[in-house]
């Protein structure tokens, strides 16, 4: 019986995530585990997020390490991913998504339409920000950083959510109307009745990949002829796989990253007699929200089509969509796109 080596971030959040994918390998290829810790910029630098890099921070140092041949497996939350894939390496397996909405974590539990005039709110997501400012020009939007519970404890009346944080140690407690946080997250942490609303995808798109893992390993071991790469095979979930790679597409064409207010969601549904839809919807925000640009497009699948060729479908929906976007008279798209 042999053994794979799964390299993982520090947090709370990111070993729950590689813990559950390990295991599922495991009894897939039949093989034993080992985790390993690799700490990242991400999990050392303070200050916003996007003026760090984006989330590649956080992916690079685990990206490295299968380079490094310290892991054989990466596990990363997708929407952390770089849109580009890296040669050499392939993402396995995308399994079965979580939820892909963002929370609203509010002081009494309220709604994001019932928060009251100039109310505080957190989040360190340019993203989540312009969507915000968008749907309630009034609030205050205040950046921060820090683990899950450190992020809710911001918020009044939840401030006994606080975990150790390396990056906010003196963190403030319950300063804030509330924090948007991914659904996705907070599920995986059993810290869902931190909830007050799962905000509405017409009001608050995702980021795309969110409420995704990706398991990422050597080009050479995502091969289905060892006991790993057919683990992996078994592990894809293909309406993930689809809709993942249309919104990476998106943001492949528009050379987006996280610093970028960009929303993306796909959505695969079967068709009851066979084969399925698969429908992209994207939004572009100015940084103050005073400006939004949507676009969005579908194709069909057809029952028993060919996976590669599904998968390069999904891409070109990405690309296509983004051209939509592209050909809009937009000025904020000239600040993140490289066309």
């Amino acid at each position: 019986m042999g053994t794979f080596t799964v390299g993982t971030r520090g947090s709370k959040l990111a070993l729950t995530q590689t813990t559950t994918a390990a295991e599922a390998l495991a009894d897939h290829a039949e093989e034993s585990y080992e985790l390993i810790t690799v700490k990242t910029e991400g999990d050392i630098l303070t200050g916003p997020l996007a003026q760090m890099g984006g989330t590649g921070v956080f992916a690079s140092a685990l990206r490295q390490a299968l380079f490094d041949k310290t892991c054989d497996v990466a596990v990363h939350s997708l929407k952390d991913l770089p849109a580009k894939d890296l040669e050499g390496l392939a993402i396995g397996s995308v399994p079965v998504r979580a939820e892909v909405r963002d929370a609203l974590c509010s002081a009494d539990d309220i709604t994001l339409d019932q928060l009251p005039q100039g109310a505080k709110v957190g989040t360190g997501s340019p993203r989540r920000a312009a969507q915000l400012r968008a749907a309630r020009p009034d609030l205050q939007i205040v950046d921060i950083r820090g683990n899950v519970g450190t992020r809710l404890a911001r918020v009044r009346g939840h401030e006994g959510a606080a975990e150790a944080s390396p990056q906010a140690p003196d963190a403030a407690r319950g300063d804030l109307d509330a924090v948007v946080l991914a659904g996705a997250g907070l599920k995986r942490l059993g810290l869902e009745h931190h909830i007050a609303e799962l905000l509405p995808t017409e009001i608050m798109l995702p980021a795309p990949g969110q409420g995704a893992l990706a398991v990422e390993v050597r080009a050479e071991d995502a091969e289905p002829v060892a006991p790993l790469g057919m683990a992996l095979a078994l592990y894809d979930d293909i309406p993930a796989r689809l809709e993942t790679s249309a919104e990476r597409g998106l943001l492949a064409r528009l050379n987006a990253g996280c610093s970028s207010p960009i929303g993306g969601l796909a959505r695969y549904e079967d068709y009851p007699d066979g084969g399925a839809t698969l429908r992209l919807d994207a939004v572009i925000c100015a940084p103050d929200g005073s400006q939004v640009q949507r676009a969005g497009g579908d194709i069909s699948i057809e029952a028993g089509a060919d996976r590669i060729d599904s998968v390069e479908r999904a891409v070109q929906l990405g690309t296509d969509v983004a051209e939509q976007l592209l050909a809009g008279d937009f000025g904020l798209l000239k600040h993140v796109v490289d066309s």
